[in-house]
């Protein structure tokens, strides 16, 4: 019973502070506002990791390579603390590296997936709105959705294009299922 709710409490608050971590490599490739308060927090929560790191990882063409990198550590950590948990032995750390980096590559298109569901549902219920959250979620959306939009312009004033983003988005789930699946047998 204690496993089942330690490993409940590591997973919840991990996955948490891994889409921070990720929100911040997110918000610097979409060029989001960061002067919107919840960058703030995101900048905020993120640089105490960050910034010692970026001392050993540069970027590389203008990406934020830290900001994985560190996504990838932090997600290793944690497998190890969930393994340690559970009572299994601990693996490979190359198989531990390249399993937390195709778990986040998942979570990656997780946000980008709540994304477009939030943005969608926001244009029926708050079209135009001024909340930050809604600003900044426009703001990581639509460099994903101009490729779309220019195989599928808006026709009429309907915008059909996410339902294109969508189908990219479950292709690429479907990969990184098949990448986690390789990547488990090589265990």
């Amino acid at each position: 019973m204690f496993t089942e709710i330690f490993s409940l409490v590591i997973d919840t608050v991990s996955s948490l502070y891994l889409m921070i971590i990720l929100l911040r490599f997110i918000l610097q490739i979409s060029r989001a506002d960061f002067y919107n308060p919840i960058s703030q927090f995101v900048v905020k929560a993120t640089n105490p990791l960050l910034i010692p790191l970026r001392r050993i990882v540069p970027s590389i063409g203008g990406i934020d390579t830290a900001s994985i990198v560190l996504a990838i550590l932090f997600q290793t950590l944690v497998v190890v603390l969930k393994m340690l948990v559970l009572g299994s032995g601990l693996s490979n750390p190359l198989f531990l590296i390249a399993f937390s980096s195709v778990l986040v590559l998942g979570l990656i298109l997780k946000i980008y997936f709540w994304s477009l569901i939030i943005m969608i549902v926001a244009s029926w219920i708050a079209p135009g709105s001024g909340h930050p959250a809604l600003v900044l979620i426009n703001q990581i959306v639509e460099p994903l959705m101009q490729p779309f939009r220019k195989i599928l312009p808006p026709m009429g004033g309907l915008d059909l294009s996410p339902i294109l983003a969508f189908l990219a988005i479950q292709v690429l789930e479907v990969v990184v299922k098949g990448l986690q699946s390789q990547v488990l047998s090589l265990a």
